[in-house]
């Protein structure tokens, strides 16, 4: 399964109030680990930034101002996240500013919802955490994920840190949890350093029994044990009574 992990930053709250995206962060998962593939853009909005939202991510208007327009990354983004799953924390904003800016192509470009499905985890965690504070800041503390890099918010370090947050709610996941790919790569690096997440005490642990078909298979290889041990004692099979 292939999974995108998202974030955006805004000029503001609203795209109905004429507001624009300014940074998109992604980060790729392969079969729930990190690929080490990520997109990251800054994007010139064309209008001003709300002081309130400067003051959230200190992104300002002289910064984007030789940036491209979403018009021109938009091929890039595409081909990115085309048939992934995305995983986006507080969904409706970030999906309704990309299909904001879709519609302002003029060109009949599909919403993003047409090519992609998405995964709320604000949904996912106020399922979990019903009437808790449930933003990615109070998550990382309660998943015991590292975000003490997060001095203001980054699409990119923010989807980087969702990563985490969302395999830790999905399954219990070590941090950096790259592919054999990137991990040989990030190890020959010096890097690679994995942390265990901490579970939470009413964690459900998936319980998958072995197979008829495996049991005998086990039965099997433990008759051919014996066998070895002309007849003796099988350290793996009870002894009968």
């Amino acid at each position: 399964m292939r999974q995108v992990v998202l974030d955006t930053e805004t000029t503001g709250l609203s795209p109905q109030q004429g507001h624009r995206i300014i940074e998109i962060g992604c980060v790729e998962l392969v079969d729930r680990k990190l690929t080490g593939k990520h997109y990251h853009q800054y994007i010139k909005p064309e209008r001003d930034i709300d002081e309130g939202a400067q003051a959230v991510h200190g992104i300002s208007s002289e910064f984007l101002a030789d940036k491209p327009v979403f018009s021109q990354i938009y091929p890039e983004f595409f081909e990115f996240i085309k048939g992934a799953e995305l995983i986006i924390h507080n969904a409706p904003f970030d999906i309704g500013f990309i299909n904001h800016e879709i519609e302002l192509l003029q060109q009949g470009k599909q919403p993003i919802t047409d090519f992609c499905r998405v995964v709320d985890t604000l949904a996912m965690a106020k399922s979990q955490f019903p009437g808790q504070k449930n933003n990615l800041d109070a998550l990382c503390r309660r998943f015991f994920v590292d975000n003490s890099q997060r001095t203001l918010h980054g699409a990119l370090l923010d989807a980087e840190i969702l990563a985490d947050v969302y395999l830790v709610m999905t399954g219990g996941q070590t941090s950096l949890a790259l592919s054999a790919e990137s991990e040989k790569k990030n190890t020959s690096q010096g890097g690679g350093e994995q942390r265990i997440r901490k579970l939470t005490k009413n964690y459900k642990l998936k319980v998958i029994a072995a197979s008829q078909q495996e049991l005998a298979a086990h039965e099997k290889k433990l008759d051919e044990i014996t066998s070895f041990n002309d007849g003796g004692l099988c350290i793996w099979r009870k002894p009968s009574i």
